[in-house]
């Protein structure tokens, strides 16, 4: 019957010049419009009959989860059939004929209102009791809110498939409003969570569960949820951004530390014993099960995987996390901040981040540089830097997988300009410009030059912690080659001084008839700086090893130190050679303390207990090649204690050492025959430190004379005695 209308009044709609055209054409029309009529009563009629049958069998649309699918989906699905075949008839004709089209809309709104009104109580009701189950994680509530209505979005949008076959944007529009309530019900809980770790949590389960799982894999059916989602996220970001500037300043800027927090180096050799106490039990476990499993009589494959297994556990031993780089034992702002940013990093935008990691990392600089005052004037010096170059290290290591510029952008405005301009213009002597007519009047020149700048400053914090760990690396070198060096370090500026004072025109000195610089006070001064090296080198060798914990870092740190030192022992040897006699020479030289110590170069490069192993002698004679006559030698020395013995003996100097100095000694001396002054300072000095360590080998001093007798050779026997 609607095809035979619609060729009808298409037949007499292209025939305008028939008899009577109109009065067909309104008649059709008319005939139209019953027909359209009779479908939506039948449409509209059927949709309000299932909605009075769904409320009269729940009248306040409260539905319980299990019977709600049966209450509201299956009914209609059931109905369905009866109007899809006018509902398609009608979609057909609404592209071609207006009609249609408006009656296309009107069963939409129908059934969208039908669908209103069976939803909204029932989701309000379900999402209030979803709030009341988990009132006290937020988290499980947004997670299980949201995927309630992920199901009601997709069962809607199926249920529409049913009746309709063309989308309609009403729907969204309808999912949009039901979406809405679950946003209503969720943000004021949201605007007052004050942990970020639950914003965190939050900004995932929306931006990773929600956005990238289900709408991505759906994003047909899941728009209105969509941007109901996009919206809460935003909320959830901005809470947080808010939460954490807070927390910034209240937790690292304004954090007071507690006096366990400050408790270095004693928390650090406390869980240092605690971890050798653990490492020995287990290896004497590994021990009793290894002797164990040999007495098993096992077949070769066994032995062998019981082997690997052993090897494998004194592997993980080996490489057990040294106490200093637990996480639990980082100072509190530089834990707080790390664990700050990292959870910032995937939940807000990268400009955001920028700008807040960029506050946090300048916060956590600023306290660190407060912990170490503190721990400074505490403890020492030593530990106060020791403590700011490793969380610095800690700090540059962590921040640097964020693929991200920890900087920001400020604008300022520069009125320096504008003020001169204005006291220029307020001169008395400027009153008469204001009246001239050309390029120098006075109001023109202040428009011109009184124009303000906009000027722009880049702060990058990741630069800031470079920057203080350079310069906290430097004053641990400098403070520590003072303290092993100074006072030769005072010894050469006030030769220094000296110099240029003669040189400027004063009168000429004699260095060794200076009261300070006599022979034996230059004696006194090395023999000291010996004995500094000596009793201070091992303290400060074990404080890096105990804060740093990483030899490759060590020895970076201590190379500089090393360096210094040796710098400073060359300069005082050139100064010796350039202004003293062999007399005085033999004098600075003498002391039997001195030992390989009277060697002015006395540098040691190594760790642990025994940090003395490592001495390089003196440098010789400019004139001297350091490959031929120098060679570096090593000393060794093992104390052990005899079981059962009264007394301890000394295994000492082993005989490489001696042949290297021997021979070295023996090459100097053969040089210094050449020379007019008399015995060369640096056979002297090898000399000495042979003495010594023949001393500590030998059982008495005839002994050591016999030896060192043999290995000098006659050029030994021109040294003066002791």
């Amino acid at each position: 019957m609607l095809s035979k209308l619609d060729d009808c009044i298409e037949y007499v709609s292209s025939h305008p010049n028939f008899k009577d055209y109109p009065v067909y054409l309104s008649k059709f029309k008319q005939c139209l419009s019953k027909a359209m009529h009779f479908m939506k009563s039948h449409i509209v009629n059927t949709m309000h009959h299932l909605t009075s049958q769904l409320t009269k069998r729940d009248p306040l649309g409260l539905a319980n989860a299990d019977n709600a699918f049966t209450l509201y989906y299956v009914k209609f699905r059931a109905a369905a059939p009866k109007v899809r075949t006018l509902i398609e008839q009608i979609e057909e004709r609404a592209e071609k004929i207006p009609e249609y089209h408006h009656l296309l809309g009107e069963v939409h709104q129908c059934y969208l209102d039908q669908r209103e009104q069976l939803l909204s109580p029932s989701i309000t009701s379900t999402i209030t009791d979803l709030t009341s189950q988990n009132n006290k994680d937020h988290c499980a509530l947004v997670r299980s809110g949201c995927a309630f209505m992920v199901h009601v979005c997709q069962d809607e949008h199926q249920l529409y498939n049913e009746f309709f076959t063309k989308p309609t944007s009403r729907l969204d529009e309808l999912l949009e409003r039901l979406c809405l309530s679950l946003y209503d019900m969720l943000r004021p809980l949201i605007i007052h969570v004050i942990h970020l770790e639950t914003l965190a949590e939050l900004c995932a389960i929306l931006k990773n569960e929600m956005l990238d799982d289900h709408v991505h894999n759906n994003a047909g059916q899941l728009g209105a949820f969509d941007t109901v989602v996009q919206q809460m996220l935003e909320d959830v970001q901005e809470r947080l951004v808010y939460r954490t500037h807070i927390y910034i300043q209240t937790d690292i800027t304004g954090y007071n530390p507690a006096p366990g927090d400050l408790a270095y180096p004693d928390k650090l050799e406390m869980m240092e014993r605690i971890a050798q106490s653990l490492k020995e039990d287990q290896m004497k476990l590994l021990s009793q099960d290894s002797s164990f499993t040999d007495v098993q009589l096992e077949g070769p494959d066994s032995r062998s995987s019981s082997g690997t297994s052993t090897v494998k556990s004194a592997s993980r031993l080996q490489t057990s996390v040294s106490p200093a780089d637990l996480h639990g034992m980082w100072y509190p702002t530089v834990r707080r901040t790390l664990v700050c940013l990292s959870k910032l990093y995937r939940c807000i935008d990268r400009a955001v981040f920028q700008g807040l990691s960029q506050e946090a990392l300048s916060a956590c600089i600023q306290s660190l540089l407060k912990a170490s005052d503190i721990i400074l004037k505490n403890k020492t010096q030593v530990d106060g830097q020791l403590f700011l170059i490793k969380h610095l290290l800690i700090m540059r290591e962590q921040i640097a997988p964020f693929q991200a510029d920890f900087a920001i952008k400020e604008i300022s405005l520069d009125l320096k300009k504008t003020r001169e301009a204005a006291f220029k213009i307020l001169n008395p002597k400027t009153v008469p410009k204001f009246f001239r007519l050309n390029s120098h009047n006075a109001i023109l020149e202040f428009l011109l030059e009184g124009t303000p700048e906009i000027k722009e400053h880049y702060i990058d914090s990741k630069k800031d912690v470079d920057r203080y760990l350079k310069l906290s690396c430097e004053q641990f070198i400098q403070q520590q080659t003072h303290i092993f060096v100074g006072n030769l370090e005072e010894l050469l500026t006030k030769v220094a001084a000296l110099k240029s004072m003669a040189v400027q025109g004063g009168p000429t000195y004699n260095l060794s008839q200076q009261p300070w610089a006599q022979p034996a006070k230059i004696n006194d001064m090395v023999t000291a700086t010996y004995r500094v090296m000596k009793s201070k080198l091992p303290a400060t060798l074990q404080s890096m090893s105990l804060y740093l914990a990483n030899k490759d870092t060590e020895f970076i740190l201590f190379k500089p130190i090393r360096a210094n030192v040796q710098q400073v022992f060359q300069r005082v040897h050139t100064l010796l050679q350039e202004e003293y006699s062999g007399e005085d020479l033999q004098i600075v030289a003498s002391s039997r303390d001195l030992g390989l110590g009277a060697g002015l170069g006395v540098v040691a490069v190594g760790g642990g207990e025994e940090s003395w192993d490592h001495i390089s002698a003196f440098p010789p004679n400019r004139n001297h090649r350091r490959s031929a006559a120098w060679p570096d030698v090593k000393v060794r020395r093992v104390e052990e204690e005899e079981e059962g013995g009264g007394g301890g003996r000394r295994l000492a100097s082993s005989s490489v050492y001696l042949r290297g100095v021997t021979a070295a000694a023996g090459q100097c001396s053969a040089e210094s025959q050449s020379q007019s002054q008399g015995v060369n300072l640096t056979s002297l000095t090898l000399t000495l430190t042979l003495r010594t360590a023949l001393a500590s080998c030998c059982s008495d001093s005839s002994e050591a004379a016999e030896r060192l007798s043999r290995a000098g050779g006659s050029w030994l026997t021109r040294l003066p005695p002791g």
